[in-house]
């Protein structure tokens, strides 16, 4: 008589360890796919750092390189996208910088120069 109570009782008790084990496993699971997924498609909205560094180097050789009669709308345009590119490269390795908060003129220059020597510090080639 105890005996068909006790395989009832043993099944009721691995049932309920089954139900109560499913939601850690079923996270855990999903949690793998979702790695697994962003392993196989990075994020689009992030360029790869090797293409900023490009960049950096690109703008910065350009913005040393414009010639004296140059028009000031072309050194503003390559200026404002150099100190984009600069940000972005700061953002990717973690570089702490104001230079959007910075206003124009020579501190604007000098947080540039700074941001430089800090995303060389940080390991990226900026100088080619």
């Amino acid at each position: 008589m105890h005996v068909p109570l006790l395989q009832i009782g043993g099944t009721v008790a691995v049932v309920a360890a089954l139900i109560a084990w499913t939601g850690p496993v079923f996270r855990w699971s999903r949690r793998v796919v979702q790695r697994r997924r962003a392993a196989r498609r990075p994020d689009p909205s992030r360029r790869p750092l090797q293409v900023v560094a490009a960049d950096v180097r690109r703008l910065g050789r350009s913005v040393a390189l414009v010639p004296a009669g140059a028009p000031m709308a072309r050194r503003r345009a390559l200026t404002a996208a150099y100190d984009d590119v600069l940000v972005e490269a700061a953002q990717q390795l973690e570089v702490a910088h104001e230079l959007r908060t910075t206003p124009e003129g020579p501190a604007r220059d000098l947080e540039r120069l700074r941001l430089v020597a800090a995303l060389e510090a940080a390991g990226l080639a900026v100088q080619a």
